[in-house]
């Protein structure tokens, strides 16, 4: 009798299980890899998290154990001045992006897992610099999430810019039922700030008391993708779900539909997930709730979505608007076609090569990918 019921419990768990984690349409097809290459750039590098073009011919790279590396004529260099991180499980040196006017004023941010003690718990900081013959000086620390945290996951830190703003994303470092759903706390939210660190006044919790004046968006777990869309002021963001609902996002500029902009700026974690606990348990039976805004898109089981770039070239055969992400679990480049605004088809590059950690679209209009113990590649058409 004690086999018999020990039996039914793991198959009430496996079939549970399994159901939870049906792959959410549409299915992804194995993409014809006869019609590109890879054209390593530079080799050495163990987690490329973050790239950024300084020009054509010069890129920034970050390794996540806390080198910042300058590449080119396939060469890396490593670059002076970079402020100790705490290397863990998830957290060290992160995201890197080139100031859009760059030749004039030399500046880069970047982000790390960042103590403020001096000790192993740390949380999210985003820097700014100044870059000049393989050496950062003027570094200036525009922001960092507090508190610090001995939990070495979830840090979030990406980056993104445009000519006015800087927008970086902080993960909920672990803390799913503390940070998210709190405007007075850092963690599981965009942030927005002006180039030179300041707080616009026009963010949406500028005025609300004991908010957190830089967030622009809150309620997410761990984004780790974020790329502007194609409507003006448009933001997409993909993030980690637990076990199945990683999620990709859309965040407008401004929400037209209501008037609340605590509600609009919502996006439900951990209320709301169409993911369930790693052990199989669910925390939510919620996938939709008035009030917070539902995916664009979720990925059922996980992928372990990283890196994220929307295809603005012609240089591959009808690619162009398509979105690319980088799988960690599965180890391939998911191409991402869209239409009407809905995901149509999903399409699976690079199988099996490697971590994918990282994917932009360099200067020259080819895309550019960082995987984990290879390195930085190009991906090139074989027409040409």
């Amino acid at each position: 009798m004690k086999n018999l019921q020990i039996y039914l419990v793991t198959m009430f768990m496996y079939t549970n299980f399994s159901c939870a984690q049906s792959e959410n349409p549409p299915l992804i097809e194995l993409g014809d890899e006869s019609k590109i290459y890879l054209e390593k750039i530079v080799d050495g590098i163990d987690i490329p998290w973050g790239i950024s073009f300084i020009n054509e011919n010069e890129i920034l790279v970050t390794d996540k154990k806390g080198i910042m590396y300058h590449v080119s004529d396939n060469k890396k260099t490593p670059i002076k001045g970079v402020p100790e991180v705490v290397f863990n499980k998830q957290g060290g040196l992160l995201d890197i992006e080139v100031d859009k006017n760059f030749e004039i004023n030399k500046r880069i941010f970047f982000t790390t897992s960042n103590s403020s003690s001096n000790s192993v718990k740390s949380n999210t900081a985003l820097y700014s610099a100044n870059y000049e013959d393989f050496e950062i000086k003027n570094i200036k620390l525009l922001y960092k999430a507090s508190p610090d945290t001995n939990l070495s996951r979830h840090y979030g830190g990406k980056i993104l810019l445009d000519e006015k703003y800087v927008y970086f994303t902080v993960g909920d470092r672990g803390g799913r039922d503390i940070y998210p759903q709190d405007l007075t706390k850092d963690g599981g939210k965009l942030y927005r700030l002006h180039l030179d660190g300041t707080v616009p006044e026009d963010n949406p919790f500028y005025n609300i008391k004991n908010a957190k004046k830089a967030v622009w968006s809150y309620g997410h777990r761990n984004p780790q993708g974020i790329i502007f869309g194609n409507e003006p002021g448009e933001i997409i963001i993909h993030e980690h779900g637990p076990r199945g609902g990683d999620e990709i996002n859309v965040i407008s500029e401004k929400d037209n539909m209501r008037d609340d902009l605590i509600l609009s700026r919502n996006y439900g974690w951990p209320i709301v997930s169409y993911g369930i606990n790693y052990n199989g348990t669910t925390f939510t039976d919620l996938t939709s709730l008035e009030g917070t805004e539902s995916p664009l898109y979720f990925w059922t089981p996980s992928i372990a979505p990283s890196g994220m770039t929307m295809l603005t070239s012609d240089i591959y055969d009808s690619w162009r608007g398509d979105i690319f992400v980088g799988s960690l679990r599965y180890r391939y480049l998911e191409r991402i076609q869209f239409v009407k605004g809905y995901v149509y088809k999903r399409e699976k590059l690079l199988d099996k090569f490697g971590r994918v950690r990282e994917v932009v679209q360099g200067p020259d209009g080819y895309l550019y990918v960082g995987i984990e113990d290879k390195g930085i590649f190009k991906i090139v058409p074989s027409n040409l």
